[in-house]
């Protein structure tokens, strides 16, 4: 049996998006709920995604663990699975690790782009690594089965985390810099050490990310992912595209500086570019994973290689949460 999954969504969610993830053939997406959020903000938004999953219950449902993504398949639906990009919910309280897993979370970041109680984001100057509240925090998302993120930290804190964990971890959204030297994409080296310790690498469409920007062609995209395939184990990779559909520019001026600026801070846009970026045309929503599943077998990926980046890398790295 074949999967599909995208591994990090962040779409203003309706019935079309939902829509457009059942037409891809999407079983699972793990979808961002919070960002600078505190516990009591968690549990608002968990309320928003409980009328969601009933008003859209024919396509959509809470997923738990990997049993949930061979229901969805069976079942024709999509199963969705909440993560933090911020470790804000927990505040400082590491008794909310335990009561964040229950409400469903399975992916939390240890950063986002700054610096954090649990470790360094990838826009600091200095990575001053995990701190000793962030060695604590990733011993107990190892014991309740939260997964670690590093997707928006900087290196020595990913390496520190990747040694520190008992669990391989992930970076659910991002690419090499080899390619796209973004600030937050991944040097050949933390790839590799990623790849050893048995994580996973999902590979992010959002055009800050991609070489070329919005211009970038399918066809770069799969060569990246055959190059990237040289440094890291196959079975490693797969997509989190960060997708952030129909979200009005408001939402990634309030991503970047949070509650704790009030400067602005334009990320990886610019100011005379500050809102999200156009999505290449091939692709503008969840649907482009036809155009990546032809891509990829047209750079010379196998059957079972292109099914393992789409979805099966992924649906075996949730049997290990």
């Amino acid at each position: 049996m074949n999967f599909k999954i995208d591994n990090l969504q962040y779409c203003n969610w309706s019935r079309e998006t939902f829509e457009f993830n059942r037409t891809a053939g999407l079983d699972a997406v793990h979808v961002t709920i919070v960002y600078h959020e505190d516990y009591n903000e968690l549990l608002t938004e968990t309320k928003k995604w409980e009328k969601l999953f009933k008003d859209n219950s024919d396509i959509i449902f809470q997923g738990w663990d990997y049993k949930d993504i061979d229901k969805a398949n069976k079942e024709n639906k999509t199963a969705i699975f909440f993560g933090f990009q911020n470790c804000s919910p927990i505040e400082d309280d590491i008794k909310l690790v335990d009561k964040i897993h229950k409400l469903g979370c399975r992916f939390m970041q240890l950063t986002y782009n700054n610096q954090s109680l649990l470790a360094t984001g990838c826009y600091e100057k200095i990575d001053s690594g995990v701190t000793n509240f962030g060695r604590e925090v990733i011993k107990e998302m190892n014991r309740v089965g939260v997964v670690i993120d590093m997707s928006h930290s900087a290196e020595k804190s990913t390496i520190d985390a990747i040694e520190l964990s008992q669990k391989p971890i992930a970076i659910t959204h991002a690419n090499p810099s080899f390619w796209h030297p973004a600030k937050r994409n991944k040097s050949s080296d933390l790839l590799k050490i990623l790849s050893d310790s048995g994580g996973i690498l999902g590979l992010s469409l959002y055009p800050h990310h991609l070489k070329d920007n919005t211009n970038c062609t399918l066809e770069s995209f799969c060569e990246m992912v055959a190059k990237t395939a040289e440094i890291m184990n196959i079975k490693q990779i797969g997509i989190g595209s960060d997708l952030c559909l129909q979200q009005p520019d408001s939402v990634v001026e309030w991503m970047r500086n949070g509650t704790w600026s009030k400067s602005t801070n334009f990320g990886e846009g610019t100011k005379n570019k500050a809102g999200f970026p156009k999505q290449p045309q091939w692709f503008k929503d969840a649907r482009g994973f036809l155009n990546i599943e032809k891509g990829l077998r047209k750079v010379g990926f196998s059957d079972e290689e292109t099914n393992g980046i789409l979805g099966n890398n992924w649906y075996n790295f949730y049997k290990l949460i």
